[in-house]
């Protein structure tokens, strides 16, 4: 498990990336489509501005967030799309304060959970830390549909180990995405870091294996580049057909991207 403080410092740096990509934009280039079909950046802001005011009532007020849950529809989509309407209307500079606001309110809340207890979250209870590296999950993604927006090339650091760890935990939420039968076998992960740290999981006689570098990965499991433009190898019949599936999100797996469609 994530150690909660790491974690927050990680998220604070990450969510503070993602608001250097889209603080000077104008009001045009918020408009730019990202890759994900009707999204723009605008949608993908409000969509981590909405989940992240979600994650930030779950830690600092329990019986409020279960009160909102209760009145969530089993659609998964129409939930999202009702989260951003409540942003999508704002003005930009609104919607990049509210988003700050949200991100930052969320931060501190997680960051005051001691570290043992459990957050209520969507499917089940959450320790804080696994909470925030879902966190980090959504600021991964989104934050790569915007770079792919706008053409921003973005670097990485051994901050990505949280994502790993945390796509590793999930890694059967491809399955549960497709109602599909999760196989009965122990894969081994090799992820290589940015600094070329190397971050293992499993056990290490798996006969079903994941190996590659650590960008590549976290592309892979938040779907934003097809499995066959990645430098991720598979190696056993489970984790070759888990590459087609991979995701660390709950809820449909959506279209994803195309072979090829990010060539250089």
């Amino acid at each position: 498990m994530s150690d909660l403080q790491d974690v927050i410092i990680a998220l604070t740096v990450e969510g503070e990336e993602v608001d250097r990509m889209v603080a000077g934009l104008t009001a045009e280039q918020w408009g730019t489509p990202t890759p994900s079909p009707g999204w723009t950046v605008t949608h993908q802001v409000a969509h981590l501005a909405a989940t992240f005011r979600l994650a930030g009532l779950a830690a600092s007020d329990p019986a409020a967030f279960g009160a909102l849950a209760a009145t969530l529809s089993p659609d998964f989509d129409a939930n999202v799309t009702m989260a951003m309407s409540q942003y999508l209307g704002d003005p930009t500079e609104v919607l990049l304060s509210r988003w700050r606001s949200d991100r930052d309110d969320a931060i501190k809340a997680l960051a005051a959970v001691p570290a043992e207890s459990m957050v209520p979250w969507l499917v089940r209870p959450l320790p804080p830390a696994i909470l925030a590296c879902a966190g980090m999950m959504e600021l991964f993604g989104h934050g790569q549909d915007i770079a792919d927006a706008l053409g921003v090339r973005r670097t990485f650091s051994d901050r990505l180990r949280h994502l790993v760890a945390f796509a590793v935990r999930t890694w059967d939420f491809g399955y549960l995405a497709r109602a599909l039968p999760t196989p009965d076998a122990e894969f081994r992960f090799e992820i290589t870091g940015p600094s070329g740290a190397l971050w293992t999981f499993g056990p290490a006689d798996a006969a079903n294996r994941i190996s590659g570098p650590a960008v590549d990965f976290c592309l892979l499991v938040t779907r934003r580049r097809h499995h066959s433009d990645l430098a991720v190898e598979a190696a056993g019949p489970e984790a070759t057909a888990w590459l087609e599936i991979a995701q660390a999100y709950r809820g449909p797996a959506g279209d994803g991207r195309t072979p090829g469609q990010f060539a250089a």
